[in-house]
């Protein structure tokens, strides 16, 4: 990769770890909220659900302000919006104004994706964009698994609140380090962005039925992730007996494997130039079997096992939701396709939390668990029908950018030699 590529990668990685911790802390801590608050499981699922309607809602409004106002500036404001309202979770007084609070997290935090993916678009070439995306997107494992041991130090050490307060700095620090070092965007012929962009392409994208296609294939990945993410951790507590101390670091394990997958995902989606069914179907039919195994292991380190396996096979379907659309679309309409994108998985976020903590409140954690087979199914059946490469997607589209795309392949192919620094 191009030296502006790779740092590109760096500064987003850390930026996108931030934004997962900020995000996920949480989860472990929603045992000490639900007793500060009085709450019932689905009282602790609508939190996390809270913060999903407005992510979700803000993620298409986000990426068409990425693509008109720039990426770096709006994952900027994003990123002071998103560390602010984290540090006002702290003083939540009562259950309703956590709930707007998180409400407000997560309008923030919508603004960040496609802004993210823009600025990436814009510093890579189309032929390399999904092996840089894995790479950035293993930040959310690893954001994931340093929520799980800061909020597990932190809540040993002090209480919920004095946890938020902590966390809400490091968005801070890394928005000095995304304003000083961001580099500037590679030329318009290597990434793709000179391909015309006809009048009314932003609503194309957003009318496109194969976008659409793909957010639904997003939707069902995400049913597995955030009923894991969102439960684990307190199933581990609740009933396995887990101290809350050690919780966290019983996801080392699922996290590297779950980074690992992301990035081989992404390289596959690059070797394969798009056909996520390779990737998906086989991947899926895996996860859909250790659902399966995973509440009915005997033990916590069968359970982990078990966990850790999971991660890796979702992991690697991750990037081949993104990869036809990113690699096909010019950079100037990637915050608005990816935001659509996003938004499927978000309205999952939204959605399988409330229901997961509502099926263990009438049923069971293991009737919970299973119910999440619902997502690898919906995704095998999703990816059977999405367009599987570029010329296949174009034609989806419309065509509009048929020509232009094969030039811009062409140059990406070619690329001018750039100059250091």
């Amino acid at each position: 990769m191009h030296r502006t590529t790779r740092i590109t990668v760096v500064l987003l990685f850390a930026a996108w770890t931030v934004d997962y911790i900020d995000r996920l802390v949480i989860n472990l801590a929603l045992p000490s909220i639900g007793e500060t608050f009085g709450l019932s499981h689905g009282a602790r699922g609508l939190i996390v659900s809270a913060f999903f309607l407005t992510y979700a809602l803000c993620q298409i409004p986000g990426g068409l302000l990425a693509d008109r106002f720039g990426g770096v500036r709006m994952a900027s404001l994003a990123l002071v919006l998103w560390s602010l309202f984290t540090g006002l979770t702290a003083v939540a007084w009562s259950f309703t104004a956590l709930l707007v609070i998180r409400c407000l997290f997560g309008a923030a935090q919508g603004l960040f994706p496609g802004a993210a993916l823009n600025a990436l678009s814009r510093r890579s070439i189309p032929a390399q964009r999904m092996t840089a995306t894995g790479w950035l997107q293993s930040s959310n494992a690893v954001g994931g698994l340093l929520a799980s041991v800061l909020a597990s130090v932190l809540l040993s050490l002090w209480d919920w609140r004095a946890m938020f307060l902590t966390v809400c700095l490091l968005g801070v620090l890394v928005l000095v380090a995304v304003r000083r070092w961001m580099p500037a965007p590679l030329p318009e012929a290597d990434t793709g962005a000179d391909v015309p962009r006809t009048k009314g392409a932003a609503r194309a994208v957003l009318r496109s039925p194969a976008i659409w296609g793909f957010a639904l294939l997003f939707f069902a990945y995400d049913v597995v992730i955030w009923g894991l993410n969102s439960w684990s951790g307190s199933y581990l507590i609740e009933e396995r007996g887990l101290h809350v101390g050690s919780a966290g670091l019983v996801t080392l394990g699922p996290t590297v494997l779950a980074a690992a997958g992301a990035v081989l995902g992404g390289k596959l989606s690059d070797r394969f130039e798009g056909r996520p069914r390779r990737i998906i179907v086989p991947a899926m039919l895996a996860v859909a079997v250790l659902l399966f195994l995973l509440p009915r292991t005997a033990s916590i380190a069968q359970f982990v096992l078990c966990g850790t396996l999971l991660s890796g096979a979702a992991g690697l379907c991750y990037l081949p939701c993104f990869s036809v659309p990113l690699r096909s679309l010019p950079p100037g309409l990637s915050g608005v396709a990816s935001g659509i994108i996003l938004f499927g998985g978000q309205l999952s976020g939204i959605l399988t939390p409330t229901v997961f903590g509502t099926v263990v409140d009438h049923f069971s954690y293991e009737a919970a668990f299973t119910m999440l087979i619902v997502g690898p199914v919906l995704a095998i059946l999703v990816t059977l029908r999405v367009p599987q490469t570029t010329p296949r997607f174009l034609a989806a589209f419309g065509g509009a950018y048929a020509a232009g795309r094969q030039a811009g392949d062409r140059a990406s192919a070619h690329p001018a030699p750039h100059p250091k620094g």
